[in-house]
């Protein structure tokens, strides 16, 4: 299985329009044909539906989809690093982040490192514990910022500076606006928004014997999507400090949680990849200049 035909796959997929695809490909359309008919057969699946004026996928062929874009990605992944090798002005790096006003840390170490490596380019992928530690294991990535304690015999890892205070996002008018922080006590029976690996992971340890009690109403990747539920009244968000606009004229306000909630973020790589000296630098950098920050344990 050839990678171009990997590409010419990929852009039908994308178009569902085989005349399209061409013209984006820059090839024929019956050159286009002939190399999905021969994928098809290769694999011994059908990967399209043809329609009248367009093209969609089968089971097989959306499947196929994940993991094409997954072996291109690696394919251009490798490519950058070895034609960086050697180039200590540049390079690449891949980072895989969660959500947290903490990041602003990473930004600035990546500015930093960019005064030394001018032909430095950085890519960025959001997304939870889950998400970001799968591409990480499979090699898409170089790092990953994580709201959890990572496994020791996995990851190397480096501690933030700082931590994040968890609280409650809610409609400035709400009666528990006028209360200086929110126990579990306050969130019995209300509708809660957050997303599901906080639910299970540091309200669940947090709200004890109340957790039982509480009602997660919906759960959200994104915080700033569920603080549009929140401004319409539909609930209350629980999330991290500063992740959701609460100035005054915003419409809502934050309140921390009693007793107070804070989760520590970790820059992590996987002990067993091996990374190239562009971002063995860089976490060499940030590992020197956090441990000076706060003089943490840096594993």
């Amino acid at each position: 299985m050839e990678l171009r035909t990997l590409k010419y796959f990929l852009a039908v997929a994308r178009e569902e329009n085989m005349t399209r695809a061409a013209n984006i490909l820059h090839v024929t359309q019956p050159t286009l044909s002939k190399a999905l008919r021969s994928l098809e057969d290769e694999l011994g699946k059908k990967l399209f539906e043809r329609h009248s004026f367009s093209i969609s996928l089968t089971e097989e062929g959306a499947l196929l989809k994940d993991r094409a874009e997954d072996l291109l990605s690696m394919a251009d992944k490798i490519e950058n690093e070895f034609s960086a090798l050697g180039d200590l002005s540049g390079g690449e790096l891949y980072f895989g982040l969660a959500e947290s006003y903490q990041i602003r840390h990473l930004a600035r170490q990546i500015k930093k490192f960019k005064n030394t490596c001018p032909g430095l380019h950085y890519h960025i992928t959001s997304g939870d514990t889950e998400q970001v530690t799968e591409k990480l294991d499979r090699g898409l990535l170089d790092f990953a910022v994580l709201c959890d304690q990572p496994d020791a015999r996995k990851y190397s890892s480096v501690e933030f500076p700082e931590g994040d205070v968890w609280g409650v996002v809610m409609p400035a008018g709400s009666p528990l606006a006028q209360k200086d922080s929110v126990t579990a006590d306050d969130l019995v029976g209300l509708p809660l928004f957050m997303s599901a690996q906080g639910w299970e992971g540091d309200i669940r340890r947090w709200a004890g014997e109340r957790y039982a009690e509480l009602s997660l109403e919906g759960s959200f990747r994104l915080a700033y999507n569920a603080s549009l539920f929140v401004r319409e009244g539909l609930g209350y968000q629980l999330c991290f400090e500063k992740l959701v606009d609460t100035s005054e004229g915003s419409g809502a306000v934050f309140r921390p949680l009693f007793p107070r909630l804070e989760t520590r973020l970790y820059l992590i790589r996987n002990r067993s990849a091996a990374l190239t000296p562009t971002a063995e630098r860089f976490f060499d950098q940030v590992r020197r200049d956090f441990a000076k920050r706060d003089g943490g344990d840096q594993r």
